[in-house]
């Protein structure tokens, strides 16, 4: 998954490496000596990668189990009605509060990173940020609608402090020359992220909706409605799990991720605006559960901004004017992408035969099959960029490539939506849409942080980077909005309504996009 975040997840981008060769370079590099100096964890290497990429990579796999453990299951929870040991929420109301919590995971990692770069580091951050997300997915655990949200909020705020940053050690392990060496780290980091994701709907899922597990529950004296629970339970025993393999090798981490050397009274003042920060964000998530449309408003100012910048502010302007352009078109793919865990996610369970060779198995699982994916076709992307090499399409006409097709996923649903008149319909359909969906997030969620990192003008990287998690978030937000209108005409018609009308306006976006890729390369620079 490549969320961003890519997954996003927004994004968990991979780099174009060989999955299993990094894979096994990291394993003999846990044979190395450990390194006692600051500077050794970052000293160049022949063969073997960094100690600290292993220690990484098993801190973010569990990380990614508990985030899409429980994501996997969190609408689900919320419209089951309370009398079978959900929530009871409507359809609307649990989509908003899924596209609210999303937007927040995203929104908060610019928080956590401007924590980490000006109070107390990126290693730091990851070690609380970890034990903030243990602490919210057991507040979960809790059979209350206050603990429900309170867990939330906390598994966000940790997120925030720990996703951006674990990323960021991550390419502190390596010297700013080895190029190589760090892309096929970050391609075996990516590995982690998959694997992660992959298993955990697996086991959350199965403790949440499986009748074994329920029965079991049963047969010891224990409520079979609070399997929901458990599952939660699972995801924090998870991240307990990742903060255990992350504290019992800090040793390989020494001198990566320090805080800024700066007084105490300076670190009082940065927490002050990071605390301003947090205000601001509340303020603007209130604005728009009053006025849903905020949204649109803000979006037109915000093109207005950059028509003016394009014109006006030279070619460091037109550059950033373009990066703003593949902005718009991250927000229309992750409004729809983000549905997996909502809309997608509510169809197959109510209307999908989720059976195999006569089994039955938990809708929940469905949420792995996009990781599945992934490790499978993330290595043939990157092979087919390289075999191209300067003939590969370029960065617009990539994301291009992305929002068509996750317009075809959900035109897919339409057929099967009035299939659903007449019963439940094969989980082939609901494979085929999480395929054409994974083909667009490797067009897309990929190449858009490359992009930024190579067209943002020096001195606004962080800046734009922290454009593109805000960009994930608002798809993220609308992601919840579009979805909270699922089932309500009822009847597999108003189900083709539902996917017919979002693909259609997809289909609209990748049009209009495909229209401006020249112009877009022009603003760029470049031909590619």
């Amino acid at each position: 998954m490549i969320p961003t975040p890519h997954h996003s997840a927004g994004s968990d981008s991979a780099s174009d490496s060989a999955p299993h060769s990094t894979a096994s370079a990291a394993h003999s590099s846990t044979n190395a000596a450990v390194q006692t100096t600051p500077t050794d964890c970052a000293q160049p290497r022949t063969t073997a990668h960094p100690p600290g990429l292993r220690t990484l990579f098993f801190t973010e796999l569990w990380e990614r189990f508990s985030y899409y453990g429980m994501r996997a299951l969190l609408v689900l929870f919320m419209t089951t009605a309370a009398a079978e040991g959900g929530l009871g929420f409507s359809t609307e109301r649990a989509a908003l509060v899924y596209g609210y919590y999303t937007m927040l995971v995203y929104m908060l990692s610019i928080f956590g990173g401007y924590i980490a770069d000006r109070i107390i580091g990126a290693r730091q951050s990851v070690l609380v940020g970890g034990v903030i997300i243990a602490c919210g997915h057991f507040t979960m655990a809790l059979h209350s609608t206050a603990s429900f949200y309170l867990g939330l909020g906390l598994v966000a705020i940790g997120t925030g402090l720990l996703k951006p940053n674990i990323s960021t050690m991550v390419g502190s392990l390596y010297q700013p020359d080895e190029h190589a060496r760090r892309d096929a780290g970050f391609s075996f980091f990516y590995m982690g992220i998959n694997l992660g994701a992959l298993v955990a709907p697996l086991i959350t899922g199965f403790l949440a909706q499986h009748a074994w597990f329920q029965a079991w529950l049963t047969a010891r004296g224990l409520d079979p409605q609070h399997s929901w629970h458990w599952a939660f339970a699972a995801a924090g025993i998870g991240m307990t799990i990742g903060l255990i393999v992350y504290l019992r090798n800090a040793r390989t981490l020494r001198g990566i991720g320090d805080g800024p050397a700066i007084s105490g009274s300076q670190k009082l003042g940065n927490f002050a605006r990071s605390g301003l920060y947090l205000a601001l964000l509340g303020a603007l998530g209130w604005a728009t559960n009053q006025v849903p449309s905020l949204v649109g408003v803000l979006a037109a100012a915000i093109t207005l901004a950059v028509i003016v910048y394009a014109i006006y502010g030279g070619e460091n302007g037109r550059r950033t004017a373009a990066i703003f352009v593949l902005f718009a078109a991250s927000i229309v793919f992750f409004a729809v992408f983000e549905q997996t865990g909502s809309s997608i996610n509510l169809f197959a369970r109510d209307f999908t035969d989720n059976r195999f060779l006569g089994h039955a198995f938990p809708s929940a699982w469905y949420q792995s099959v996009n990781s599945v994916f992934i490790i499978a076709l993330a290595p043939a992307f990157s092979w087919l960029w390289l075999r191209l090499g300067q003939r590969q399409p370029s960065a617009p006409l990539k994301f291009t490539f992305g929002l068509g097709f996750v317009g075809l996923s959900f035109a897919l649903m339409v057929p099967a939506a009035r299939l659903a008149d007449q019963g439940l319909v094969s989980p082939l359909w609901l494979i085929g849409l999480l395929l054409l969906q994974t083909v667009g997030e490797l067009c897309l969620s990929p190449v858009g942080l490359s992009t930024v990192t190579q067209l943002a003008p020096a001195r606004l990287v962080g800046v734009m980077m922290g454009g593109w998690f805000l960009a994930t978030s608002i798809g993220n937000f609308l992601s919840g909005y579009l979805a909270r209108t699922f089932g309500n005409e009822g009847g597999g018609e108003g189900l083709a309504d539902f996917f017919g009308q979002q693909a259609l306006l997809v289909f609209a976006a990748t049009a209009a996009l495909l229209c401006l890729v020249p112009l877009v390369k022009r603003l760029m620079g470049t031909s590619q």
